[in-house]
């Protein structure tokens, strides 16, 4: 830790250096919530740009039809209920009464229909719900009704699907926006109202409680249940400085961070007023991910030897507290049903001679390689660090390009080759929630041009993920994830770094913080 830090969280430097925000009267500061999210707020669409903060900034903002609770099942939200065919090839969903959007206008099964079509070109999980699909239909404002061309037994669980692209609804005339765009208003039907008057890229995002949202009457349960708000005004405001950050939390000028850094965690534990807990039990699965399009990378003898050689614990001492983390060798995260763990290779003298020959067995002779690396990101940040110094090791001639998280997921979506604005590795991290199985996980898919970022194609993983979803009963099922997790441990298309659990930190007078993938916004109260 570095001696600054230490001062501004002991009190002795300004605890909020830098912050600008509005000054507020006493009563008004205890009806705001602030909040500082794990990154900066910059391109806000969440079916655009599948980021953690989009999506927090999207629970605020819109809603869902359905939600999943704590153990993934879907649960009625905007939906009143749903009825299926007996040939289970039409689905029936029928909207609550007296939804509205921010703007006034009633939500309608027309505006569910176009931002659900918006959302399934977008998202992998949903790009599998369309195919089969035969008509999205809108029978009058109050009801959706879904053809299928096959049954589809996973329907719910895509429409409820939480992390990274949930099914967020939106007016039509947004939803018309193409998939391929950024939507540039911000009206939904959720339990906050976005400002955006006083949004300002990279710092802060500003909100208002929807005085005519209607929450369910079911207790709140992650992104399920009753939305209830009780703060008049919600602020995100991002502080670059995690030792600023701890300061400000102390001291009340802030209420919540998302994820402190780890090493000042057992000092918020031992602050006056402030208290911690697991962000979610589930835990985050990091990993490093491969561009397949370009050299080094596209070649699956690297990607495995380059597998074999990270060390887990490296990567994991730098971004999580002991006790806090495991190893995890495996395509999803470990602990989860059907989840199967691969022997793992020593990363000794030898995994890094297997991985240096492997590179040269491929042709590579000291070209450039680009890795990308938020520099203010500390989940992540730390973990590209480490990718760094084992390619150095390695011999490889590696690049470092840091830059905010903004310009990091801006260069991420270039296919450009890496001399030409493009990227060769890029580590990052997924809530469990987001890839517990192969409906929801897109760093799973290898179905090439539409793949995540990467884009890798590998067939027996896409026919895999088909079984897995088409599957008639649960012996089927687990019969094509065996199958997929072989395949994928095969082709690799991604190395992952271990498997580790965040806290978050609020004031302790702040009482009802979920838990889950995502911050949610509601269920909140001070005292």
């Amino acid at each position: 830790m570095r001696r600054r830090q230490v001062l501004q969280l002991a009190g002795l430097a300004p605890a909020m250096a830098g912050l600008t925000v509005p000054a507020l009267a006493q009563g008004a500061r205890a009806r705001t919530l602030r909040f500082m999210p794990q990154a900066a707020p910059a391109v806000l669409d969440p079916i655009f740009n599948p980021t953690t903060i989009a999506t927090t900034h999207g629970y605020c903002v819109f809603d869902t039809l359905y939600g999943c609770d704590s153990a993934f099942r879907p649960r009625p939200q905007m939906a009143e209920g749903h009825e299926v065919s007996a040939d289970s090839l039409a689905w029936t969903i029928r909207l609550r009464p007296g939804l509205r959007f921010h703007d006034g206008e009633p939500v309608r099964a027309r505006d569910c229909i176009a931002s659900l079509q918006r959302w399934a070109v977008r998202d992998g999980f949903g790009q599998v719900l369309a195919r089969a699909v035969a008509e999205w239909a809108a029978p009058d404002d109050s009801t959706l009704l879904i053809r299928l061309h096959r049954p589809f037994p996973a329907l719910l669980d895509a429409l409820a699907k939480p992390g990274a692209s949930p099914a967020f609804i939106m007016p039509a005339r947004l939803a018309a926006t193409p998939p391929d765009r950024p939507i540039t208003e911000m009206v939904g039907s959720g339990p906050w109202r976005f400002l955006a008057e006083e949004f300002s890229q990279g710092t802060r995002a500003a909100y208002a409680r929807n005085e005519a949202y209607t929450p369910r009457g079911e207790p709140a349960e992650a992104a399920s249940g009753g939305k209830h708000v009780h703060f008049d005004r919600l602020e995100m405001i991002w502080i670059p400085d995690g030792g600023t950050a701890a300061a400000a939390l102390r001291t009340g000028e802030i209420d919540w961070i998302e994820y402190p850094l780890p090493d000042l965690v057992p000092l918020l534990d031992r602050a006056p007023g402030v208290t911690t807990q697991i962000y979610d039990p589930n835990g985050f699965l990091g990993f490093l991910r491969f561009n397949h399009l370009h050299p080094p990378f596209n070649d699956v003898r690297v990607r495995r030897a380059i597998r074999d050689a990270l060390a887990q614990p490296d990567y994991m001492a730098a971004v999580a507290l002991p006790g806090d983390w495991r190893e995890c060798h495996a395509v999803f995260p470990c602990g989860l049903p059907q989840v199967k763990e691969f022997p793992a290779t020593p990363p000794d003298a030898a995994a890094l001679d297997r991985a240096r020959a492997a590179l040269r067995e491929a042709g590579y002779r000291g070209e450039r390689v680009v890795l990308i690396n938020p520099s203010d990101f500390p989940a992540v940040t730390q973990q590209g660090r480490v990718t760094a110094d084992l390619m150095r090791r390695l011999g490889v001639n590696i690049d470092l390009v840091e830059s905010d998280w903004a310009g990091t997921i801006a260069r991420r979506s270039s296919r450009a080759a890496p001399e030409a604005g493009g990227w060769n590795l890029h580590n990052t991290n997924f809530p469990a929630a987001a890839i517990a199985n192969p409906a929801v996980s897109p760093i799973i898919r290898g179905h090439g041009d539409r793949a995540w970022f990467g884009w890798p194609t590998d067939a027996a993983s896409e026919a895999a993920v088909e079984g897995w979803i088409g599957a008639a009963d649960a012996g089927a099922q687990a019969t094509a994830m065996a199958a997929l997790q072989e395949a994928a441990w095969e082709s690799v298309p991604f190395a992952p770094t271990g498997l580790f659990r965040l806290r978050t930190a609020f004031r302790r007078e702040l009482t009802g913080v979920l838990q889950g993938p995502n911050p949610f916004p509601w269920n909140l109260r001070r005292g």
